[in-house]
């Protein structure tokens, strides 16, 4: 039988689904570069370990069950818990409607909207990454990513994407600026709380030293990549692409996300400009990334104009976060916390300013719940860990360099010895 529209549509909207999941994925490149350019040399070859073994634990455990706890049955509060993914159909009334008329615009595999939510879930877990790098356990925190992705994530994830009381209550997250972003900062928050600063960070006197990373071309081609891939993540969030409206809702989606993007490189580049007299890069790639999170929440409602400015806003933020986190002693080596956390809040603020039917109030509950759950469930877990095997390498672990101890290799061999 020939393929109808219906047949055809079904197909690229699933096609759009998986080739957005492979953008996301792709972020996960992004993260490992970026994180191994912003960490001492001697710290680079742990770091690409956690990044790639975060990403197939987060694979395995949303499959077991994390899925099925965000996209199951249950309560507004309370999710169902089942095991391993369903079968890959369309439902069983939509298949036996006619071939002709089946389709309505809101089908697509099921196995590709898998495939696009669990690279979310590993996006969450590489942002604790960055902020709990150079002094913790390889293993304590994969253990923690065991359950950060099978639980922690996946609970309140159901409270809005998965048809909760987050979402029965008007909170709007489009594409993940609290769903995503805050959830995986408030979690490293936890983790830096507990784990304290690297040592050398911050003095008796209450002075900042400043530890640069050592390769800053591959946090910029960290940077980049990680630009690219959000048009993925913020574009396949629109779900599908097969008629004209859709397909224009995408192309908006993707404007806005480049032009906030763009707005927050160079708000961040003219406040470290005014603050330190200098052109800081590692600013700059943290002011990209800030303009690409607050956008998050609502990239298709703006105009690009208002996209630039909330990206702009993210950008300043983000420069006056990292600063006041270091005064604060909460040490995160590539300003994680500052950059997913605390712009991820106003991404969410930001939403009822272009979209009429978002209200501050839902927008505070939604802010509020991510961040108590998050802060409390990871808060447990880590403090268990903490108990049963610790978190922290040795004194001797940290001044060799987490390589060497954690992986028994160097990244850069030739250079190590100079770099410490």
């Amino acid at each position: 039988m020939e393929p109808s529209i219906k047949d055809l549509a079904y197909a690229l909207d699933t096609f759009y689904f998986l080739m957005s999941g492979a953008l996301v994925m792709w972020m996960a490149a992004g993260f490992a570069m970026l994180e191994a350019g912003l960490v001492r040399a001697k710290n680079t070859t742990e770091i690409l370990t956690k990044n790639i073994a975060l990403y197939a634990v987060a694979c395995i455990m949303y499959m077991l069950v994390g899925y099925n706890i965000m996209y199951g049955d249950g309560s507004p509060y309370i999710p169902g818990i089942d095991l391993f993914l369903g079968a890959d159909n369309v439902p069983a009334e939509v298949l036996a409607q006619d071939g002709a008329s089946w389709y309505d615009g809101s089908y697509y595999s099921s196995a590709s909207d898998f495939f696009f939510q669990v690279v979310f879930v590993a996006t969450a877990m590489s942002i604790v990454s960055g902020a709990v790098a150079e002094r913790m356990k390889l293993w304590s925190f994969l253990i923690f990513a065991v359950v950060m992705t099978g639980f922690i994530y996946p609970v309140q994830g159901y409270w809005k994407w998965g048809g909760g009381f987050l979402d029965a209550a008007g909170f709007n997250d489009f594409a993940g600026s609290g769903v995503v972003h805050l959830c995986g900062a408030t979690a490293a928050l936890a983790g830096v709380i507990l784990l304290g600063a690297r040592k050398g960070k911050y003095g008796k006197d209450g002075k900042i030293n400043a530890i640069p990373g050592a390769n800053l071309p591959l946090a910029t081609l960290g940077t980049f990549i990680l630009w690219l891939g959000w048009f993925g993540f913020n574009g396949g969030s629109e779900l599908v692409i097969s008629n004209v409206g859709e397909a224009n809702a995408v192309a908006k989606v993707f404007v806005n996300t480049n032009a906030a993007a763009a707005g927050g490189v160079v708000a961040a580049l003219i406040t470290a400009r005014l603050m330190f007299g200098k052109a800081d890069l590692t600013m700059a790639l943290n002011g990209a990334l800030a303009g690409l999170v607050a956008i998050t929440a609502e990239p298709l409602a703006p105009t690009a104009g208002w996209a630039t400015v909330i990206g702009m806003i993210g950008g300043v933020l983000v420069v006056f976060s990292i600063v006041t986190m270091d005064k604060l002693k909460i040490d995160d080596p590539v300003g994680a916390i500052s950059v997913h956390g605390v712009v991820g809040m106003w991404g969410l603020l930001a939403v009822p300013l272009t979209n009429a039917d978002a209200t501050i109030t839902a927008q505070l509950l939604g802010l509020g719940t991510i961040l108590v759950w998050t802060f409390a469930t990871s808060f447990i877990v880590w403090m268990i860990i903490k108990a049963v095997m610790g978190i922290r390498v040795s004194e001797e672990e940290e001044f060799e360099g987490c390589d060497i101890g954690e992986c028994g290799l160097e990244a850069y061999p030739e250079f190590t010895l100079g770099s410490r």
